[in-house]
């Protein structure tokens, strides 16, 4: 004989538990509301009550006006007497009486919809700035790692929407919880079996909901790697930096293609859930109409009778529907509920994303002046199976410059990566003025290198913020912006443009415009020469698109402005590299060659080799 309750540990018990335990971020979420607004909150509450407890006051009025009515047309047929305003008075102060219910829950409804409305976009943008708070603080590993986007992407999809939906949700429930205890008072008056015929209309729809809200999220959270390559492809297909080689190479009939087919197989989940969810919705929704029916059937015959009076009869029918209304959807709201509750399960475990912890304090090394020194440095990216560096060993002083050398993925740019603290080493240490670079505050570190990507960012901004990035303490300040656009041979171009340093650049925006190649690299040039303070410039492949005269220019400045600082140079030209105090010849992510220019063409090695080779094509 089978125990009515889940034994723990049993199937049903392990659904029951998942079922509930779920329900552990509505109290979350409520928070979530409060701290975006306390004002609104209450209000939402307050009106909650009003909204649930009013319509049972409505029915029951309801009742006092039908009696009423029966009551005076028997007196005025009996007595013959003449309808006055003075008789009609006891019926018409239940109908004032109504019409002033009916106004106060019209008025609760609106000021839950127009509250509704504001925490709306109130906690949207409370939720967006958290996840992109929280996206600050992850590391690079992290936003390299294909499962933590398909969380970040879960997140910023759905769980935005979602604690304003569940709060509403919640208070649904509340309100529809009062009104079904207010119209129970009524009608366990008639019979305590009404209450029960509510339940068992309303529960066949209640499981169905709750079973396929979770086949939903399930659904959901399975195809966010899917989702995630459409919205890249709408991407590639839509972006002006991508768009030109789709269509020199003719990409967009291919990659459309391939759109569409994720849309037909996601469309066909949704299409097949849809259906089942609403065929069985509609098959269990006619229990509720029978219950609904055979009390409607119940009330009338009692009223045959001369069980009920007309008005009882008229609140009764009332209760029942507003009753089942009510029940059904409460339930909903549970179902909602839970279905809100496994989508913001998204948004927490992207928040409750461990990160790193930075222990560094120092703003000053242990010994200054010492510059920088990578020790047997070694690093291997999370997931891949061989190291990107190995046994790195280097010593770089204030006044001195590096140059690194050696074919595409040969670890240069992870060597840089390493030096900024994006990463932190496998092996070894990396030490500036004689600490490590783990015990250094992240920010006074960064603060003093000035860096230039290969991969530098076009922000789509003005050209002066585009310069101001590079040190946000003087984000806006202009003399700064011409003084670094000098610098970086940007000064030129900028002076011919419709506005001058407000210009807006890029195609996003109304009156952007577009910079070449090389201009955009002289505007991510000036941008390293905002950090003033930096003694640590890191240059990866800086003048990869200009001119020989620019590139000749700019590399003038750095030697006019070196003095004390250090200089990390990643280039293939070796008429840039050959000026460098050390060379560093990277392969497989090891150093097979050191020395300066004159020492390593005596050497005739890898560097000889390279340099002779490039030097024939400029004969």
């Amino acid at each position: 004989m089978s125990s009515p309750n889940p034994v723990p540990g049993s199937p049903k018990a392990g659904r029951l538990s998942t079922f509930f335990g779920v329900f552990r971020y509505s109290r979350r979420a409520l928070e979530l509301v409060w701290q975006t607004s306390p004002l609104l909150t209450l209000g939402l509450a307050l009106c909650t009550l009003v909204a649930g407890i009013l319509p049972a006051v409505a029915a029951w009025i309801g009742q006092l006006i039908v009696d009423s009515v029966v009551e005076a047309m028997a007196y005025h047929r009996e007595s013959g007497a003449p309808l006055t305003l003075e008789s009609s008075w006891p019926v018409l102060r239940y109908v004032l009486a109504e019409a002033g219910v009916i106004t106060a829950i019209a008025l609760a409804q609106r000021g839950l919809s127009a509250q509704q409305s504001l925490l709306r976009a109130l906690l949207g943008q409370k939720v967006n700035v958290m996840i992109l708070e929280k996206a600050g603080t992850l590391s690079m590993s992290q936003f390299e790692d294909s499962e933590f986007y398909d969380k970040l992407t879960r997140a910023r999809r759905e769980a935005s929407i979602r604690p304003l939906g569940l709060v509403n949700k919640t208070f649904s429930l509340l309100q529809n919880a009062i009104s079904l205890a207010s119209f129970g008072v009524l009608l366990v008056q008639f019979s305590p079996w009404a209450i029960l015929i509510l339940l068992i209309g309303a529960l066949p729809v209640f499981v169905s909901e709750a079973k396929f809200s979770g086949d939903a999220f399930r659904l959901f959270r399975w195809r966010s790697p899917q989702t995630r390559m459409q919205m890249y492809l709408e991407t590639v297909l839509a972006r002006e930096d991508s768009i030109k080689e789709v269509k020199l190479f003719g990409l967009e009939p291919l990659l459309l293609d391939r759109y569409r087919r994720i849309f037909d197989t996601l469309y066909g989940e949704d299409r097949r859930l849809t259906l089942r969810r609403e065929s069985w919705g509609f098959m269990l929704g006619l229990v509720g109409t029978l219950a609904f029916y055979g009390a409607y059937a119940w009330v009338v015959l009692e009223t045959i009778a001369g069980g009920l009076t007309l008005g009882e009869m008229t609140m009764y029918l009332m209760v029942f529907k507003q009753g089942q209304g009510a029940l059904s959807a409460s339930l909903t709201a549970i179902s909602g509920m839970y279905e809100d509750n496994l989508y913001l399960s998204n948004l927490y475990e992207y928040l409750e994303q461990p990160v790193p912890e930075d222990r560094g304090t120092l703003t000053q090394g242990e010994m200054p002046g010492d510059g920088i020194r990578f020790e047997n440095v070694g690093f291997t990216y999370p997931g891949a199976e061989s190291p990107a560096l190995s046994a790195i060993s280097l010593h770089l002083s204030p006044g001195h410059s590096l140059a690194l050398v050696g074919a595409n993925g040969s670890g240069k740019t992870t060597l840089i990566k390493l030096l900024t603290r994006l990463y932190e080493p496998s092996e070894g240490r990396i030490l500036l003025d004689g600490s490590d670079l783990r015990d250094w505050n992240v920010q006074t570190l960064r603060q003093r290198i000035g860096v230039i990507f290969q991969d530098f960012v076009r922000y789509q901004l003005k050209v002066g913020e585009n310069l101001g990035a590079g040190d946000v303490t003087a984000f806006d300040d202009e003399n700064r912006w011409q003084e670094a656009a000098r610098r970086g041979l940007a000064d030129a171009f900028i002076a011919d443009m419709p506005h001058g340093y407000h210009t807006q650049l890029g195609r996003w925006f109304k009156g952007g415009q577009e910079l070449s190649g090389g201009q955009w690299q002289k505007v991510a040039l000036s941008r390293a020469h905002m950090r003033e303070r930096a003694d640590i410039l890191v240059l990866d492949e800086p003048t990869a698109a200009m001119d020989a005269a620019a590139e000749a220019a700019v590399f003038a400045d750095f030697r006019e402005h070196r003095r004390d600082k250090m200089t990390l140079l990643i280039s293939h030209r070796f008429s840039t590299v050959r000026n460098a105090d050390l060379i560093l010849v990277i392969d497989g992510g090891e150093i097979i060659e050191e020395g300066n220019h004159d020492s390593l063409m005596a050497a005739n090695g890898r560097y000889a080799r390279l340099f002779r080779l490039q030097a024939r094509g400029y004969e």
